[in-house]
């Protein structure tokens, strides 16, 4: 791991790590109850869910992508099940949708 990416990777750490700190405290008046006070992080969550999903799915595909035109060129009769390779990764942003709609 890089330098900046360890920077990075604790800032995100810390960043998050105070969110819970910043919640208000529950009186006997509160209106929704305890499902209520959770909906922003549910909100996070599922778009951490799909965001981070996506994300992964854009990297993996494109270096998939670029060995499959290499593979296609040398021979183009393999392009069908090759293809197959390139799907896959696709199922990330799947489970991201299904976190998401889970979550909400």
């Amino acid at each position: 791991m890089t330098k900046a990416t360890k920077i990075v990777l604790a800032s995100f750490v810390l960043a998050l790590a105070t969110v819970g700190f910043a919640q208000e405290a529950a009186t006997a008046n509160t209106v929704g109850g305890p499902d209520d006070m959770y909906r922003g992080l549910r909100a996070i969550g599922a778009g951490l869910a799909l965001g981070l999903g996506a994300v992964g799915t854009g990297i993996a595909q494109a270096r998939i992508g670029s060995s499959l035109v290499g593979a296609v060129a040398e021979d183009p009769s393999k392009a069908g099940s090759l293809l197959l390779y390139f799907l896959i990764p696709e199922t990330l942003v799947i489970f991201g949708f299904l976190a998401l709609f889970i979550l909400n």
